[in-house]
């Protein structure tokens, strides 16, 4: 039986996506493609610091890749415009099923924990502005380990602050690259495939498939 849910931020609780509105505001007819490169390399510097051993927090990183979307598109970054966009990730919308299944969770008596390569000066005022943070027992954030997901050492933080085996814990995300990684650490996994994406060709199914979070509290 699940005792406790473990939720990735971005995507998973968060409509990261919707940076494209800020973007486009101030790059108009460019939004789409600036955000789209952005997000993609902020994953990708992530996964090459983890690689390298070169860690830099996630506020770090989102910045470099935001620096290199606008380089790539060819606008001009001024350091305002580069922190007015920086502070969208604090002010990002939560799903609209996001808090009512946090709420359906707490009900039953489960444990609610987010997990997050994002940095902690990012993760608490995001979860505060959007107001889930009263929903959250634990957030954890790989700077305490300085280890991103997927790397095992990353995962073991959850054990850490938890009394819980990892069958009892059932970690839910939108990205399939770190469901492989959840699933392979030993966890319950379930992918919230938001946008009808074929799984990874890692050998690493998930236990559970979804198109959004509704079904999660159906879990037993």
């Amino acid at each position: 039986m699940v005792q406790a849910y473990v939720f990735d931020v971005y995507g998973t609780l968060f409509d990261v996506h919707s940076v494209r509105t800020d973007v486009e505001r101030f790059y108009p007819g460019k939004g789409k493609h600036l955000s789209t490169i952005w997000r993609e390399k902020q994953i990708h510097y992530s996964f090459l610091r983890q690689i390298m051993g070169r860690y830099h927090s996630f506020y770090d990183v989102t910045r470099d890749a935001l620096r290199f979307a606008a380089n790539a598109v060819e606008v001009p970054l001024t350091p305002k415009l580069e922190q007015q966009l920086m502070e969208a990730y604090l002010h990002l919308p939560p799903f609209e099923e996001s808090a009512p299944v946090l709420t359906a969770l707490k009900n039953k008596g489960k444990q609610t924990i987010v997990f997050s390569n994002g940095s902690v000066n990012m993760l608490r005022p995001l979860l505060q502005n959007s107001g889930l943070d009263t929903f959250i027992d634990v957030t954890l954030s790989v700077d305490e380990r300085k280890q991103y997901k997927p790397s095992p050492a990353a995962y073991n933080l959850i054990l850490e602050h938890t009394d819980l085996k990892r069958e009892q814990i059932l970690f839910a995300s939108s990205n399939g690259w770190d469901i492989s990684g959840a699933e392979s650490f030993g966890f319950q996994t379930a992918w919230i495939n938001r946008n009808g994406q074929p799984q990874e060709e890692l050998q690493l199914s998930p236990d559970h498939e979804y198109e959004d979070l509704s079904f999660l509290p159906e879990i037993p």
